[in-house]
């Protein structure tokens, strides 16, 4: 209603009583359309497209898809611990492909949660900036109409009607300038509410865009363990002996590991798994973090450098990370034209740079660090040894030196996501990865050692 105040109670019957008097004087007329306005718009009033019966029905769903991917993460846990066989082997990849589409479907569920909540937020900011530019307008009416009355003598005034006009008038300008005061102060309230809930968009577009990405990664992942699998029952056509055989091949000797050759992108060199794995064990003797997990961030990041993009900083790059990028161009003696950056996907922004795929303002915060750990002032994203130590900083940062399975994949999934959205269930299966991959380093890394 048109007659309540801030807090959200009826005004008093005085104020009501002038507000209805004044209906008849073109700055009563002003001052009612402005409180009508206030009254009117609110961010919590908007009426979402989403109904509270959507949003349970999706939150069961996303309930009843984690109960799955539980219980399917408990039966791989089981037939992992048991002796390699082919049958075993199958069941194993038969699971993580059960377990990368329960985790695709949750994701999109939550996507579709986050677009829901993105559509709302959309609806009230477009009625609360309609609400503030409206209280704006009517506002500017009534201080002109104000002004006009202050500047106004008070024998003008006396001449302009009756004694009692007179001072009804003045004790109406006194009620508008107290009314004045308060509608400032709502304005503000309004401009501080627009600014927040704006920030909160931000947040839940920047958050669908990443876990859109994730859904890319992991759809190849899928992809890459039904091949798998399907190459598997090629070679042994079903039989035992066959697989184990296949078992034995894959068992390389220490120096086939360490002569295992990568083709570091955007560059005409290549080096091998002992010169990768050097750079791990130097940055993790410097940060205690295990050097297979920096090899799995630096594989699930880039294919150990293999892949560190196609892009182009100016079309492929967010504009606030753009003066960043070619500062640091030009620090290393870089053309930013021709220097790959991670391509823009259709839904976010690219951008990211070298093996540990660093975007420029996380790269700038970490770069003295960097320098004083790895002595290359300044860093050079692209240089393999410095990713290595920049993936170990941050990944020290996460909490990985604490060396457990779990601070090691709680750190790999802060590494992707953050602290805030480390605990989400949409991320978890980058964690599942890293720990994967780092595990078949681990493997590796025994062998060279002789463990």
């Amino acid at each position: 209603m048109c007659g309540m105040t801030e807090s959200g109670r009826s005004a008093s019957p005085g104020i009501l009583y002038r507000l209805i008097r004044m209906r008849h004087t073109r700055v009563g007329n002003h001052l009612v359309l402005f409180l009508c306005i206030l009254s009117l718009f609110s961010f919590h009033t908007v009426y979402a497209d989403v109904t509270v019966q959507e949003r349970a029905a999706l939150e069961a769903q996303l309930v009843q898809v984690q109960a799955q991917i539980t219980q399917n993460q408990q039966k791989l846990a089981e037939e992992q611990s048991q002796e390699a066989s082919l049958d075993t082997t199958l069941s194993v990849l038969d699971s993580q492909i059960t377990e990368a589409q329960l985790e695709i479907k949750q994701r999109n569920l939550t996507i579709q949660e986050l677009k829901d909540g993105i559509s709302e937020d959309n609806q009230g900011i477009s009625a609360l900036d309609t609400s503030v530019v409206a209280s704006q307008t009517s506002l500017a009416q009534i201080m002109r109409d104000t002004q006009q009355m202050d500047d106004m003598s008070f024998v003008e005034l006396a001449l302009g009607g009756t004694l009692t006009d007179l001072f009804q008038d003045a004790d109406d300008f006194m009620a508008i300038k107290k009314a004045m005061a308060y509608s400032f102060s709502h304005i503000a309230t309004q401009r501080s509410d627009l600014s927040t809930h704006e920030s909160a968009l931000e947040n839940q577009q920047q958050e669908q865009s990443d876990l859109l990405q994730l859904q890319v990664v992991q759809q190849n992942s899928l992809q890459s363990i039904e091949q798998q699998k399907q190459s598997l029952l090629a070679q042994t056509k079903g039989q035992e002996s066959a697989y184990q055989q296949v078992i034995a091949d894959r068992q390389k000797s220490v120096t086939q590991i360490e002569q295992a050759l990568f083709s570091l992108a955007d560059t005409n060199k290549s080096v091998s798994f002992g010169d990768i794995y050097a750079d791990a064990k130097e940055a993790g003797a410097a940060t205690n973090v295990r050097p297979a997990l920096i090899l799995g961030i630096l594989a699930e990041e880039s294919g150990l450098g293999q892949n560190v993009g196609t892009g182009n900083w100016k079309t492929d790059m967010s504009p606030a990370n753009q003066p960043l990028f070619q500062t640091l161009c030009q620090g290393l003696g870089l053309d930013p034209n021709t220097q790959k950056v991670s391509a823009r996907p259709w839904y976010g922004w690219g951008g990211a740079m070298g093996p540990a795929q660093f975007i420029p303002s996380t790269w700038n915060q970490y770069a003295s660090r960097i320098s004083n750990i790895t002595g290359q002032t300044p860093p050079n994203p692209w240089d393999p040894r410095t990713a290595a130590f920049a993936t170990a900083l941050l990944m020290m940062d996460n909490g990985a030196d604490a060396k457990t399975p779990a601070a090691e994949r709680l750190a790999a999934l802060r590494y992707l996501a953050g602290w805030a959205h480390a605990n989400n269930p949409a991320y978890a299966f980058y964690g599942n990865d890293v720990m994967s991959l780092a595990a078949k380093y681990q493997t590796q890394i025994d062998q060279v050692n002789g463990s």
